[in-house]
């Protein structure tokens, strides 16, 4: 099995050779220094987010490659209707693979916190997730052999352990779910058949922009009429210490300002929350590129926990439409 750089280089051989020609040689068992580890795969799924680009996608990314698990009785590993094997497990590797680790690392963190809502849940996994490989360096995208950035990983590296202490979560409630649909143009007939109740929401409320849905990362358009986006956040005290003091360290992307305020979220009370507003403005360098990107981060800490939340900004040309 080879990879997809390698892979392109044997298929641009056989195009530009009359007579291609291949050897495998087997040169025994090589013992050497392992690799560093996580890598994305070429066909991890990636952003950015092209129906709602106020939203970062992908949120993490999990195991996915070669991976042992169950294989149905009713076809053979290969998948082939000419493949006769029946087998009981099969090594797979697919989006498909890490999706069944974080379903279950979901299980994990609602068993631990039986009252956390899926996004409470999602915000965990999310703010405590990694992007550094094991050698320190940022994780390798195998699609290009470049680092990758959020729109490739999201958050990064999903990290059970530290996900059931994650410290702070944004928490979203269905009204806000609602609000966030009413700011991208859903109409409350469409509305109705997420929430099954025909006469749950006229729209009369609804976010000031998608992208300000209480999602634990931060996606930013500048297009060539605005230079600030304002973004608001409310996060919960979900963890041990009830007076816990957080302070916010921004990491801002080449050719962005950042400003929090507060920059200090100081709680009182277990499950207390506490809003900060994040203003992103651009100095303008990049808007005579076409769909230009920059990456950083926002992190909080209180001295025990990192709060982590990815930074994305992409440049685009033309005006910003209104909803």
């Amino acid at each position: 099995m080879v990879g997809k750089i390698a892979g392109n280089k044997i298929q641009e051989y056989i195009k530009i050779s009359q007579f291609p020609t291949a050897t495998i040689v087997f040169r025994g068992t090589a013992i050497g220094p392992s690799p560093s580890a996580p890598k994305v795969a070429s066909f991890s799924s990636r952003g950015p987010n092209h129906l709602t680009q106020e939203i970062l996608k992908p949120d993490v990314i999990a195991p996915g490659v070669n991976i042992l698990a169950g294989w149905t009785g009713f076809t053979g590993p290969t998948d082939l209707d000419i493949d006769p094997r029946r087998v009981n497990f099969n090594i797979i590797s697919g989006t498909s693979m890490s999706c069944p680790h974080v379903s279950g690392l979901a299980a994990l963190l609602k068993k631990a916190y039986p009252n956390w809502s899926p996004a409470a849940i999602n915000s965990a996994l999310m703010t405590t997730a990694y992007s550094l490989d094991n050698s320190g360096n940022a994780i390798e995208d195998l699609a290009t052999g470049e680092e990758s950035s959020p729109f490739v990983y999201g958050a990064g590296h999903v990290d059970p352990n530290r996900a059931l202490n994650p410290g702070l979560a944004y928490d979203i409630d269905d009204s806000d779910y609602v609000a966030f649909l009413c700011s991208i143009g859903y109409d409350p007939k469409k509305i109705a058949v997420f929430v099954r109740e025909s006469t749950s929401s006229n729209c009369s409320v609804k976010l000031p922009t998608p992208g300000d849905l209480n999602y634990p990362s931060f996606s930013v358009v500048f297009y060539s009429n605005n230079s600030v986006v304002k973004y608001w956040r409310t996060v919960k005290n979900v963890g041990t210490s009830v007076d816990a003091v957080y302070e916010a360290k921004v990491n801002a992307p080449p050719g962005v300002e950042i400003s929090v305020s507060p920059s200090k979220l100081a709680f009182n009370a277990e499950n207390e929350t506490l809003t900060y507003e994040i203003i992103f403005a651009s100095d303008g360098w990049a808007l005579s590129a076409v769909a230009s990107q920059a990456f950083g981060s926002i992190e909080w800490s209180d001295g025990v926990h990192l709060v982590r939340s990815p930074i994305a900004v992409r440049w685009l040309q033309g005006l910003k439409d209104s909803i």
